[in-house]
C-alpha cells in the first residue's frame, strides 16, 4: 500500500487522479476526482462506468481503446454539466490495471499560457506517482526500487541522474545509480556518517536538501568542491529515506542543469522519499535473506563432480527468476561406490526458498550416507521417503537414482516422480528407456520399481529436472522432445563419441551449455530452477577383471592365493602379491568357517587393486577385540590394516565383502 504522506499528497492535488484494475473497478480516487465524479466518496471496488458522472459522450469507448493499446495516451472530453473542457491522460501499471488522471484545460489550453503547460505537466508527473506507487509495492530486490525510481520519477521532474545509497553499519554505501560515471561513485561509496556531505547531513536531520546550482553547492560544501568536478549535475534534491523511525538510506535525484524546485514539486519529492524508503528496506531485508540462501545452495551443491574410473560427468544448475535470483530445491550428485560402481543422482524439491534449499542439502547428505551403506536402489529411495514423510505433508521431492556397474555394463534405474532419463548411444542415436515412474518422495508407498538396463560403453546418461523442460509455453513431454531433439543434432555436429581417449572434461562441459542454451534461451523469464547433468561411462576391459569359483572347503583359501599370485604376475603387479594374498586368504577363510558357499573370487585391475569374495550369508563381518589368549578374531584387524579401505555390500542372498588397495607408483 501507499506511504500515508504520499496519499496525502495525492488527495490534495488539484488534478483528479484514479487508479482501476484491469476490471475497471476503482482502487483509489483523491478528493478532486471524487468531486467531479460527484459521488461525494468513492468506495474502492466500485466500477468506474457504474458512476452516472462518466457517462460522457464517447468517454468509455475512448478510455478502452487506450487501454488496450498499453502505452499512456491522453485526450480532451466535454464535462457534464457546465461541459468543461477536461484533459483526460491514462497510464498502464503492468500487472494492476491504470492510472487516470483529469484536468480541467478550458481556460488554458495547451500553448494558450505558461500555467496551462505546468498544469499539464503537473497532471503527468502526478499520473507518473502513480505508476510508481504500483511499482515500489511490487519491487522485491534493490536493484528493482532503484530501476522503479528511475523509470517514473526522472522523467516526471526532467530529472537526469539518480543515486540511491544505503547505510550500512554507519557508512552509506550505494546501491545503484543512474547518470553518474564510476569514478564519480567510488568517491562517494562508504562515506562515513559522521563525514560533512550533502547526503550525510540529510541523514542526519532527517530532513530533505534542495540544491539549485554547483555555485550554491560549493558554497555549502567548500570540502567537496573537487568532487563537483567529476560529477556532471548541477542541482540536486537529497531525500532521507526514513522508514520505521530510523534512517535507511538516501536517493539523490539531480540535473544536468541549474534548477530551482517550486513547493509543490518539493512537496511531493519529499512525500515520495518515505515510500522509497519502505520500499528500500523491505528490499534490503529481501537481498540479505538471498544472500544468505543463495550461499546455503552454493555450499549445498557439489563445487566439482569426481572423474572416475567408471564415470565422468559436467552438470549445471539454473537458479530461477530475473538473474537467477530464486534460490531452490534442484540438486544432484556423482558418487564412487565399492568395486569402481557409481550411483548418479539428481533430484527436486517442490517450491523455492531457503526452506526448500535446506531440505535439498538434506537430502544431498541423505543419499551420500545411504549410498556408502551400499543399500540398493529401491531400498534406499525407501528412506528417503521415510525421511521427507517426515517433513511433513507440505513436503513432496521427487528423485531420480542410478547405479551403474562397469563389470556387468548395467545400471540400475529407480526413479521417484522423476523424469526418465535420456540415453545416447555411440552411434549418435538418442532414446528414453522404459522405466516405471514411482510417485514423489513423501507420497510414495514402497515398495520401489527398479529397471536395470544394458549400456553400451561410452554411453552418455542425460538426467534433468522439470525446469530445464517444462516452462510456460510447453508442457514436459514438450520439452523433452525437444531435449532429444537438441541432443541428436548436437551430437551429430561434434564427434563426442569419436575421440580416444574422448576428452571428457572440455566435450560434456560444452554439450551442457549448448542444451542450456537451446532449452532455456530466456533465463530471465524462468520461474523455475533446473539441473542438468550429463554422465558418461566407461564399462571395465575385460582384460582388467577376472573371476574363480572356489569350493566351500579348506582347499578354497590355498586356491585363491594361487590365483592371485598368478592373475597379478600377467597384471605387472608383483609387489602387491604378498598383501593380496594375506588379504584373501583372510576373506576366503572367514567364509569357510562361518558363512555359507558357493564361493566366488573376482579380482579388478583399476586405478587401485580390488578383491571381491562372494558367498551367500546374510551376516555382516564385523571387527572384534580379541582377548590375548584368543586363537581367532584377528582376521578384519589384517584386512583393514593391509587395505585403502575394505567394505560390505549385499544382494538378494548373499554379500561381497570386498577390499581396495593402491597400485605402486608407474603402475
Amino acid at each position: 500500500m501507499p506511504h500515508e504522506p504520499f496519499l496525502r499528497t495525492l488527495r490534495g492535488l488539484r488534478v483528479g487522479f484514479v487508479t482501476v484494475d484491469d476490471d475497471w473497478r476503482v482502487t483509489f480516487a483523491n478528493e478532486e476526482a471524487e468531486r467531479l465524479l460527484a459521488t461525494g466518496r468513492v468506495r474502492p471496488g466500485t466500477v468506474l462506468w457504474d458512476i452516472p458522472a462518466t457517462r460522457v459522450h464517447g468517454l468509455e469507448a475512448q478510455c478502452r481503446r487506450a487501454a488496450a493499446e498499453g502505452r499512456p495516451v491522453g485526450f480532451d472530453v466535454r464535462w457534464p454539466p457546465d461541459q468543461r473542457l477536461y484533459h483526460v491522460r491514462l497510464d498502464p501499471v503492468p500487472g494492476s490495471g491504470l492510472a487516470v488522471s483529469f484536468l480541467d484545460v478550458t481556460d488554458r489550453r495547451l500553448g494558450q499560457g505558461a500555467g496551462s503547460a505546468e498544469e499539464r505537466a503537473m497532471a503527468a508527473r502526478t499520473a507518473r506517482m502513480g505508476v510508481l506507487t504500483v511499482a515500489l509495492a511490487e519491487a522485491v530486490t534493490s536493484q528493482d526500487v532503484v530501476r522503479a525510481v528511475a523509470k517514473h520519477v526522472l522523467p516526471a521532474f526532467g530529472a537526469d541522474g539518480l543515486v540511491v545509497e544505503a547505510l550500512e553499519a554507519g557508512r552509506v554505501r550505494v546501491v545503484d545509480s543512474v547518470g553518474y560515471p564510476h569514478d564519480f561513485l567510488s568517491r562517494i561509496d562508504g562515506i562515513p556518517l559522521a563525514a560533512n556531505t550533502a547526503v550525510t547531513e540529510a541523514l542526519r536531520s532527517r530532513t530533505p536538501a534542495f540544491v539549485e546550482s554547483t555555485a550554491a553547492f560549493i558554497e555549502l560544501y567548500p570540502n567537496l568542491r573537487s568532487l563537483t568536478a567529476t560529477s556532471p549535475m548541477q542541482a540536486w534534491a537529497f531525500l532521507p529515506l526514513i522508514a520505521s523511525g530510523h534512517a535507511v538510506g538516501c536517493c539523490v535525484v539531480s540535473f544536468a542543469r541549474p534548477r530551482s524546485f517550486d513547493e509543490e514539486e518539493r512537496t511531493l519529492l519529499t512525500a515520495l522519499s518515505g515510500l522509497v524508503a519502505q520500499a528500500l528496506e523491505r528490499a534490503r531485508l529481501y537481498d540479505v535473506e538471498h544472500t544468505r540462501a543463495q550461499g546455503l545452495q552454493r555450499d549445498l551443491l557439489p563445487r566439482t563432480l569426481p572423474s572416475l574410473p567408471a564415470a565422468s560427468a559436467a552438470a549445471r544448475y539454473l537458479p530461477a527468476g530475473r538473474g537467477g535470483d530464486e534460490v531452490g530445491g534442484d540438486w544432484y550428485d556423482v558418487i564412487p561406490l565399492s568395486t569402481d560402481r557409481v550411483a548418479i543422482v539428481i533430484g527436486d524439491v517442490m517450491g523455492h526458498g531457503i526452506t526448500e534449499a535446506a531440505t535439498m542439502g538434506r537430502l544431498r547428505t541423505a543419499v551420500r550416507t545411504l549410498a556408502d551403506l551400499e543399500l540398493e536402489p529401491a531400498e534406499l529411495l525407501g528412506h528417503l521417503n521415510e525421511l521427507v514423510g517426515d517433513l511433513g505433508y507440505d513436503h513432496y521431492a521427487t528423485c531420480a537414482y542410478a547405479v551403474y556397474d562397469p563389470v556387468t555394463r548395467t545400471c540400475s534405474f529407480c526413479l521417484a516422480g522423476h523424469p526418465p532419463p535420456l540415453v545416447v548411444h555411440s552411434d549418435g542415436t538418442v532414446h528414453s528407456p522404459e522405466l516405471t515412474v514411482n510417485p514423489p518422495l513423501g507420497a510414495a508407498e514402497p515398495p520401489f520399481d527398479v529397471h536395470e538396463v544394458h549400456l553400451p560403453d561410452e554411453s552418455l546418461l542425460v538426467f534433468c529436472t522439470d525446469g530445464l523442460v517444462e516452462s510456460a509455453t510447453r508442457d514436459t513431454e514438450e520439452g523433452l522432445v525437444q531435449l532429444r531433439r537438441t541432443l541428436a543434432e548436437e551430437v551429430s555436429r561434434i564427434p563426442y563419441f569419436d575421440v580416444d581417449p574422448p576428452d571428457d572434461g572440455g566435450d560434456l562441459d560444452r554439450l551442457c551449455d549448448h542444451i542450456v542454451s537451446a532449452l532455456v534461451p530466456d533465463r530471465e523469464g524462468t520461474t523455475d530452477d533446473a539441473a542438468l547433468l550429463i554422465t558418461r561411462i566407461h564399462g571395465t576391459p575385460a582384460a582388467d577383471v577376472v573371476s574363480y569359483d572356489l569350493p566351500h572347503d579348506p582347499r578354497a583359501a590355498g586356491q585363491a592365493r594361487a590365483h592371485v599370485r598368478d592373475r597379478l604376475a600377467v597384471w605387472g603387479l608383483d609387489e602387491l602379491a604378498m598383501t593380496t594374498e594375506l588379504l584373501v586368504s583372510e576373506l576366503v577363510g572367514n567364509v569357510v568357517r562361518h558363512a555359507q558357499g558357493p564361493i566366488r573370487l573376482r579380482l579388478l585391475r583399476s586405478r587401485s587393486l580390488i578383491c571381491e569374495v562372494y558367498d551367500h550369508s546374510l551376516t555382516t563381518p564385523r571387527i572384534r577385540r580379541a582377548g590375548y589368549t584368543d586363537e581367532g578374531g584377528r582376521g578384519l584387524h589384517l584386512v583393514a590394516a593391509l587395505s585403502r579401505r575394505w567394505g560390505t555390500r549385499f544382494f538378494g542372498d548373499g554379500k561381497c565383502i570386498w577390499t581396495e588397495q593402491d597400485l605402486p607408483p608407474g603402475s
